[in-house]
């Protein structure tokens, strides 16, 4: 009985240390370090970050109307923020996060701060596993909960300002950057993948008005792509060459995924797509060429 008592005492020693260490982990490759899991203010205050976060912070003066507005209401919430400690937008916003949730007292240790993944295999993915079934598509994503379910998020960048969108967000009325992506994933997690194809052309003309730039349904399909749940990535990626039916990115970012998966009629037939829309393009052109060979 001793004996299983110190083990188990020593298993949650183990544990407690491997959380310790893995908290403001720090990585480095090819000489630039990033940071990667849940992090905090005092990682970003030390080199190599300090450089943009501590010069951000200062720089930044919120609104006073606005903060003393969020000051009370504010605290009832929890915060989740995810960010890039190699991403512009996050070295822009998170400093000035922390300005604006410190001017309003809100409570730090309500804020969980999440570092992700820029490499193509863990693409905006967190080692913790943070980013998991929260369609974490841009950096920096800061998600507002309320009672244990989100109430809305700003993605990337504010609409207005920062301080600005959160009293948006807390009046119930805040439509954020990328609400395209939102309302795709919706669509893909409510009527799965073989439904939502089908049923595309009557969500093109729901989702048309919020159709930006390719760019938007582009990077939410490649994070799917890379998480491994590539059927989705397609059905984006198809659905995204309905939106924009003249770009010859749209097939041709199609074309790359399908030849990924080794699908390489389907590829092709993206590519030639994309060809005829950009005749020009030798990159496109020498993609077509690879696959033929392939295909032979």
């Amino acid at each position: 009985m001793k004996k299983n008592i110190l083990f188990t005492m020593a298993i949650i020693a183990f544990q407690t240390i491997g959380f310790s260490q893995s908290f403001n982990h720090e990585e480095t490759q090819n000489k630039s370090s990033f940071l990667l899991g849940k992090i905090n203010k005092e990682a970003l205050s030390e080199a190599p970050y300090a450089t943009w976060f501590t010069k951000g912070f200062d720089e930044y003066t919120p609104d006073v109307t606005t903060i003393n507005s969020l000051k009370g209401s504010l605290s009832a919430y929890t915060l989740t923020a995810f960010m890039g400690t190699w991403c512009g937008d996050s070295k822009r916003e998170i400093p000035r996060l922390y300005k604006i949730l410190e001017a309003a007292q809100f409570p730090l240790d309500r804020l969980t701060l999440v570092a992700v993944a820029r490499n193509a295999e863990n693409y905006k993915q967190s080692p913790g596993g943070e980013h998991e079934g929260i369609n974490i598509h841009r950096v920096p994503t800061i998600i507002f909960y309320k009672d244990g379910k989100e109430v809305n998020r700003i993605v990337e960048s504010p609409v207005v300002s920062l301080e600005q969108d959160m009293l948006a967000i807390l009046k119930n009325n805040y439509t954020p950057n990328y609400h395209i992506v939102t309302l795709t994933n919706e669509l893909l997690e409510d009527l799965g993948t073989e439904k939502f194809i089908k049923k595309s052309h009557k969500n093109v003309k729901e989702l048309q008005k919020y159709a930006q730039k390719t760019s938007q349904l582009n990077t939410y399909a490649s994070v799917l792509f890379y998480a491994g749940e590539t059927e989705k990535a397609i059905a984006a990626l198809k659905f995204n060459t309905q939106l924009y039916p003249t770009e010859s990115s749209t097939f041709l970012n199609l074309g790359n995924k399908l030849a990924k998966l080794e699908r390489s009629e389907e590829a092709l037939e993206a590519y030639k797509k994309a060809l005829l829309l950009n005749p020009d393009n030798k990159k496109i052109q020498e993609a077509i060429d690879l696959l033929k060979a392939n295909i032979k």
